[in-house]
């Protein structure tokens, strides 16, 4: 291991010297949309979804509070563009797929440091919990804000997590209590607690348990004859914990430093076959910890400089009982990264940003490789913004090295990957804005697709993904009874080439670079507020999405030109809330179309389309210095049987009840 620490630092040292030409990338730090800025849980501006460059979609803790969700993968089904894999149930496995390129091309961060597994590449966003998430954003293409790490960069899009922050006023303390209880056994009590030290530290902790049993009645078709039954292994029990220690050093920056544990057993229910009542009895387990260092610190007017260094290990043990199978997995990442940005007086902004992350993968697999992966990023970005023009541009700069304890290694990577992005405001007296981007990016295999036992293959080459979007936005006030109207209209052309997939060779499996993907669509977003009369507000929000993700790889396949599996060509999501002074009361329709779980567009592949509808109810009451929150929820209100991944059936309706208390 102190070999592996010695050889990272000495490389990042190296790697900050390498020359590389490159054009542009900028940030559009805004002020809030509609002037909001919540002073409990955001320690930041709002980005304007409307002046950004790329598709950028945001929810924050007052929206979270007005609509109820109380999910990290409902908020992610609102959003125009993104596919949301659901395993089924509390317990079961989510990831994020934006416009037709996969889980893998889709980077998440956490409190601006990326959450990896090198081992699959995807992450399983159900294990982020909203009680202590304060602003949820996602980007498409490159972001605006050049001030972030280079790992962040490396991806089609960005699913970004800010953590509540406290913000401290009378009191040198604050925090909030909560107890959620529902249908399927459902118990989620959790605990958010602030300290004000002195001026310069405070800290924070907070506390996440949940459990279910995941017992949910479901009704599957079986030609004429339905089948009504109870989901079974389907359990789940979960604990999350964080600590943070904030330091505010005025004029010589501010520190935060995280420790994070995540463990979890949960049972894997499998698919549902007909006529076999014996469940399976497969068990997975977590465990994660990390700890991750932030500093920032703006030197003058012009230049600033934040660093990050990060240590995360992950433990996952699957067991199948049914054939004595134990597999065990340990995953080890050692990252640093560091950030400089110089901005002139005449609009112009400078950065450079390196990134240097070794990771390792330990298996109990006889012949186990035991890769070793180190990682260099390099982003060289430049930014032009004025009231009516902003230009974003940059090019990445990649190289991969591994090296194996046996077996064979596959080659180095080299890559340089460029981005742009405009904004123009063409009026002035209209705030209609006109954007364009292109991005070039890609994704190196995982472990699992280098290495995997008998399927893996070292002679893969990575994924190439390449974006174009233009859109328009517009944001401006109807009347004193519309005080807003925000809207914007995207299309978008996105092309995958050398795809990553497992086809069938001899009596095995092998992953082969087999793959192009042609991806075209629109995506719609509208939101509005309402005064219809004193106290009372209503608020509506929308999307809809249109996407054609086509297979173009051979044109002698059954399949070409078919639908990607699991993508539906519509979707699109509403969100009506009204504010009173009595019970406030939200209702959140989601609605995906017909899609397809295997590539051939058959019959027998199709999985019909739903509309998942949930309404909520919330009542806030102060006491003293307290407030108390009550909020009840019916989900799948109508009890509609569907499924997001095929023979996998979601909960039908279902009952929740939360109290919080802030204090």
């Amino acid at each position: 291991m102190q070999t592996n620490l010695y050889r990272f630092i000495y490389f990042f040292v190296l790697s900050c010297f390498i020359p590389l030409e490159i054009e542009a990338q900028a940030v559009v730090r805004d002020t809030l949309d509609g002037g909001h800025l919540d002073e409990v849980h955001v320690s930041g501006l709002r980005p304007s979804t409307t002046r950004s460059a790329v598709p950028l979609q945001v929810m924050d803790n007052k929206d979270l509070n007005r609509i109820g969700i109380q999910s990290l993968s409902d908020v992610v089904r609102n959003f125009s563009g993104v596919t949301v894999k659901d395993y089924g149930g509390l317990g079961g496995l989510k990831t994020v797929s934006i416009r037709g390129m996969g889980p893998t091309h889709t980077a998440v961060s956490y409190d601006g440091v990326t959450v990896s597994d090198a081992q699959s590449g995807q992450v399983d966003i159900g294990r982020f919990s909203l009680d202590n998430l304060s602003m949820i954003s996602l980007a498409v293409g490159q972001s605006d804000d050049i001030f972030q790490t280079a790992r962040i960069i490396a991806s089609a899009g960005s699913l970004n997590l800010k953590t509540i922050q406290p913000i401290f006023k009378d009191n040198k303390y604050s925090g909030k209590v909560q107890m959620k209880a529902g249908s399927f056994g459902f118990l989620n009590p959790s605990l958010n607690y602030a300290q004000k030290f002195n001026d310069t530290f405070s800290a924070s902790v907070f506390g996440n348990w949940q459990k279910t049993d995941g017992n949910y009645p479901y009704t599957l078709k079986n030609g004429n004859e339905m089948v009504e039954a109870n989901r079974k292994n389907s359990d789940l029990t979960s604990l999350n914990a964080e600590l943070n220690l904030y330091g505010d050093f005025r004029k010589n920056g501010k520190m935060s430093l995280k420790a994070y544990y995540y463990d979890s057993d949960r049972g894997l229910p499998g698919p549902v076959i007909l006529y076999n009542p014996y469940p399976s009895g497969e068990r997975l387990v977590d465990d994660n910890f990390f700890t991750q260092l932030h500093y920032e610190n703006q030197l003058n007017e012009r230049i600033s400089l934040q660093g990050q260094v990060k240590y995360n290990h992950v433990y996952t043990n699957y067991i199948n009982p049914q054939y004595d199978q134990q597999d065990e997995y340990k995953q080890d990442e050692y990252y640093i990264s560091g950030t400089a940005l110089y901005k002139l007086p005449v609009g112009l902004s400078f950065s450079l940003a390196e990134d240097v992350f070794i990771n390792t993968l330990w298996n109990n697999f006889p012949k186990c490789p035991f890769p070793e992966r180190l990682t260099s990023l390099t982003a060289l970005s430049a930014q032009y913004n004025n009231r009516k023009l902003s230009i974003t541009g940059r090019l990445l700069g990649t190289y991969i090295t591994e090296k194996v304890e046996s077996g064979n290694v596959p080659d180095d990577k080299k890559k340089i990957s460029p981005a742009l992005s405009i904004s123009y405001l063409p009026f002035d007296e209209t705030d209609l804005r006109i954007r364009v981007s292109y991005k070039n990016i890609f994704r190196v295999p995982t472990f699992n697709d280098l290495y995997y036992s008998r399927i893996g293959n070292t002679n893969l080459l990575p994924e190439t993904a390449t974006q174009y979007n233009i859109g328009l936005t517009w944001t401006g006030s109807l009347s004193e009874t519309i005080p807003y109207l925000i809207a914007s209209t995207d299309v978008y052309h996105n092309k995958v080439h050398d795809k990553i997939i497992a086809i069938p060779t001899l009596f095995i499996w092998k992953m082969m670079n087999a793959g192009e993907v042609d991806a075209r669509g629109v995506d719609v977003n509208l939101k509005t507020k309402v005064h219809l009369k004193e106290q009372w507000e209503l608020e509506i929000s929308g999307n809809y999405s249109y996407q054609k993700a086509i297979d173009v790889t051979d044109k002698s396949d059954k399949h070409y030109k078919n639908q990607i599996p699991y993508t539906p060509e519509n979707s699109g999501s509403v969100v009506i809330s009204i504010e009173n002074p009595w019970v406030n009361v939200s209702y959140n329709l989601i609605m995906t179309g017909l899609k397809y779980s295997l590539a051939q567009n058959i019959p027998d592949n199709r999985i019909n389309g739903y509309c998942d509808q949930n309404i909520s109810l919330n009542k806030t009451l102060k006491i003293k210095t307290t407030n108390l929150r009550i909020q009840g929820d019916v989900l799948n209100v109508s009890d509609q049987s569907y499924e997001v991944i095929k023979w996998y059936p979601m909960p039908g309706r279902s009952y929740r009840l939360s109290l919080k208390l802030e204090f």
